[in-house]
């Protein structure tokens, strides 16, 4: 898998419109709401694992660029193993930051007083 920083963005976008619009505020107010907990978890869940796939899919294509260029591929250049090694590097750092993020609200809420 790859990371699509256009449909990335794009989808960012159009989660700060509905936010704007109130479609999420709607959603969260309505009791017949159709999100459950559990509807909840597996998006997030299903979110999550193809994050880490794409962030894999990207080090293997990088690994294997570098290895056909270090064995003589004429058809890869070094400017195309730089680019997929900076690409999977940026997604890798950016999962991390993620990751570490969630940790650190899972603290908070386990440290609140119930």
């Amino acid at each position: 898998m790859r990371v699509d920083s256009a449909n990335l963005f794009s989808e960012l976008q159009s989660m700060a419109g509905e936010m704007k619009t109130g479609g999420i505020a709607n959603d969260i107010a309505t009791p017949s709401s159709q999100l459950t907990t559990s509807s909840v978890n597996s998006d997030f869940g299903n979110l999550l694992k193809d994050a880490i796939n794409n962030v894999n899919g990207l080090q293997s294509n990088a690994n294997d660029l570098r290895t056909r260029f270090d064995l003589g591929d004429r058809s890869v250049g070094i400017g195309d193993v730089m680019i997929a090694a900076q690409k999977s590097s940026i997604a890798f750092d950016a999962t991390v930051q993620v990751r570490n993020k969630l940790v650190d609200a899972y603290k908070q809420i386990m440290s609140m007083p119930v």
